[in-house]
């Protein structure tokens, strides 16, 4: 049988067409290989993060109420006193003749004060009463027409200035009577002061426990010198400064969960206060910053923390429990808006999409795309609308 001879041209052809789709398909780029994850549905909160402090809520610094030498304090850190409990106990040191002179000048100043005061207010007790007693006589020649109701105006007002300058002058005399008390109590507590006999107690305000000690061993103090520090534990709190443009999206009642603080679980807790001035700080970075304290409570059990420990405070801004989101490093910047790379039947497909709140690691889908999308995850310039890409 004879092959025609226009067939043969058909056989080379087809044989031509299939190398060069052998050698297309051979010589073609691989796909990219790329990570890929999916747009889901789930739990998403935004928070603010920083490190914190925990603190005693109730403070007090008990210090030296008199100068003089403090007798050696038997409590240690940690121990539990009682309101009213003795803490300290202080030997005044003897006045000396030149405090005493002028805590005598000011006694006789105060006392000469009070005098003036005295002598002011009688002088002002008999010019209202003689007041008092013209306005009463002008009365009574105003309703005969005697006087002019213009000079029982003037009568009246004579009265209620003389009475509003008694009233001063009352006050006056009060108050330099309440100064010849005050210097006539501190000559007192001095000259009391001056025998060695006298222990001044210095005792605890509060039930609480001892944080710190300032001063245990003997020695000679002034007045006001710190002694020890109590505190009222169970009245436990964190403080952490955060940057000024994130405390204004904190606000009072936001939940907080406390971290890093050494247990496995973290600690629930709750922002109580964000403090309505800033402070300057810098940063390890030597910048300066505005930085704000935000005041957190426990609302579970703070356990073994006590007070100046290390915490790390995740403070909760925002959050949903069925949000559409995405991972953030699937996201760029495309012209004014965001836009991602999803991957269409082997190839890369560029899409725009509306973001709503983000985090460190997902951001909120407002629009744009659906659940079960897959995403490329950190394009690369390599990427581009069509090219292959295989997800690994």
């Amino acid at each position: 049988m004879q092959v025609k001879r226009g067939s043969h041209k058909w056989i080379w052809l087809v044989i031509l067409l299939l190398a060069a789709a052998g050698g297309y398909f051979l010589l073609r780029p691989k796909p990219i290989q790329v990570e890929s994850a999916l747009v889901t549905r789930g739990p998403m909160m935004v928070t603010v993060e920083e490190e914190g402090e925990t603190r005693i809520h109730d403070h007090f610094v008990i210090s030296a109420p008199v100068a003089g030498r403090l007798l050696r304090i038997e409590l240690d850190a940690g121990d539990s006193v009682k309101a009213g409990q003795v803490v300290a106990r202080i030997v005044p040191a003897p006045i000396e003749p030149r405090q005493r002179a002028e805590l005598v000048a000011q006694l006789g100043a105060a006392k000469a004060a009070t005098r003036e005061a005295q002598a002011q207010a009688e002088r002002a007790q008999s010019e209202y009463e003689q007041s008092s007693r013209d306005r009463s006589r002008s009365e009574k020649l105003a309703a005969s027409g005697v006087i002019s109701r213009e000079a029982l105006e003037q009568s009246q007002t004579k009265e209620t200035t003389a009475r509003k300058a008694l009233d001063a002058a009352r006050q006056r005399l009060d108050a330099v009577k309440g100064q010849e008390a005050a210097a006539g109590a501190r000559l007192l507590e001095a000259e009391r002061g001056g025998a060695s006999s006298v222990i001044v107690p210095v005792k605890s305000p509060l039930n609480g426990r001892v944080l710190r000690l300032f001063e245990q061993s003997e020695r000679v103090v002034t007045s006001g010198t710190p002694l020890l520090d109590l505190g009222y534990s169970p009245q436990l709190e964190v403080v952490t400064d955060v940057l000024s443009t994130e405390a204004v999206k904190v606000h009072a009642g936001d939940p907080v969960l406390l971290e890093g603080w050494g247990g496995a679980k973290p600690i629930r807790a709750r922002v109580r206060l964000v403090e309505p001035s800033g402070f300057t700080k810098i940063s390890a970075l030597g910048i300066e910053e505005q930085r704000v304290n935000v005041i957190i409570d426990f609302v579970d059990p703070p356990g073994p923390l006590g007070d100046a420990y290390r915490v790390e405070a995740h403070i909760v801004v925002w959050q949903k429990d069925d949000a559409v989101k995405l991972p953030v490093s699937a996201l760029f910047r495309h012209g004014d808006s965001w836009a991602v790379f999803t991957i269409e039947n082997g190839r890369a497909h560029l899409l725009g999409v509306q973001i709503g709140h983000r985090n460190a690691s997902e951001a909120e889908v407002l629009g744009g795309i659906a659940v079960g999308k897959p995403l490329i995850l950190h394009p690369t310039n390599e990427i581009r609308e069509g090219i292959r890409v295989e997800p690994q």
